[in-house]
């Protein structure tokens, strides 16, 4: 590869599967990826062992997923990114979203990462995003059930969601302040589920008000298409109005609802994205089981084709 970020493939595929991270590395390495996004799911203990053998192995550690190290108390299977919300109105909740995106930062600048991933939240009302999933799957998505569902989201989110984003600005503002003094930069997500936080506009909101900071654009290729599926907004929007601002792109594929597939195994075109990325942008193959090693070899091939030029 020529100068600039490795293609990434994140632990997220098999961490659930090993308690070493040499088990865990030697799988990943024998897949031919010479760097890793740390998933939110990993222990201390294993983030530190993995850590090590990436070392002895000359495999980069290019990003972490919040929460990583998973917060204490929770198992692996609790310390899912929105155990504790960025968003919350409860103060509780959101000082210990803050304290343990705070230990992920620190874990970042420890071990040489460059971004931490941010969920930033969420919108705290009965999220319908499944069951709207369900009527696209039976092929309801031109019918008055969907499009009546889809609205009465679209009403209970707006009419819901100052307050609940008022909160997630003032947990970036002091995350900023914190990563900024670690020299680690912040990736807010593009979110899978309606009430998450942020939206679109709200994606534009936050990269405005912390302009020349630590903040930047992290896109999700499954997340961002699963929103042009739904039709709630194109998935080129995202990039057209933050590919300025982008620093990593999870790449996972999509067909219908269903993401987190390898590329390859859906109907996604990487292409859509190749006019935004640079050398450094951070590029992560996000692929959850079922995936297999053959799977995720074709991958890394036919993505390094695709990004030639920037791998």
């Amino acid at each position: 590869m020529t100068s600039g970020a490795r293609l990434a493939i994140s632990t997220s595929w098999n961490a659930y599967r090993f308690a070493d991270g040499a088990k865990l590395l030697f799988e990943i390495n024998q897949l031919g990826f010479k760097a890793i996004e740390l998933s939110f799911n990993l222990t201390a203990n294993l983030v530190d062992s993995v850590a090590k053998e990436a070392h002895r192995l000359g495999i980069s550690i290019q990003s972490l997923h919040n929460y990583c190290p998973i917060p204490d108390g929770l198992t692996p299977k609790q310390a899912l990114p929105d155990c504790y919300s960025l968003a919350a109105l409860d103060s509780r909740e959101r000082s210990l979203a803050v304290k343990y995106t705070k230990s992920t930062i620190d874990t970042a600048s420890r071990l040489g990462a460059r971004v931490v991933v941010l969920h930033c939240g969420r919108v705290q009302a009965p999220d319908f995003t499944r069951q709207l999933i369900n009527l696209y799957n039976q092929g309801f998505k031109d019918q008055a059930d969907f499009t009546k569902l889809k609205e009465e989201m679209i009403r209970q989110r707006k009419r819901l969601a100052a307050d609940f984003f008022e909160q997630a600005l003032n947990s970036l503002d002091e995350l900023n302040a914190y990563a900024k003094i670690k020299g680690v930069f912040l990736g807010v997500e593009t979110r899978f589920y309606h009430c998450e936080i942020p939206d679109i506009s709200e994606i534009g909101i936050i990269l405005e008000k912390f302009c020349n900071s630590q903040i930047y654009y992290w896109h999700d290729t499954g997340h961002a298409q699963l929103m042009e599926n739904l039709g709630f907004t194109r998935h080129k929007d995202f990039l057209e109005l933050y590919g300025d601002r982008l620093i990593g792109v999870h790449l996972h594929d999509i067909l219908g609802c269903q993401d987190h597939l390898a590329p390859l195994k859906g109907d996604l075109d990487f292409n859509l994205l190749k006019p935004y990325l640079k050398p450094n942008t951070i590029k992560v193959i996000e692929a959850h089981f079922p995936a297999t090693a053959e799977d995720l070899i074709k991958s890394r091939v036919f993505i390094s084709k695709i990004y030639d030029e920037l791998n």
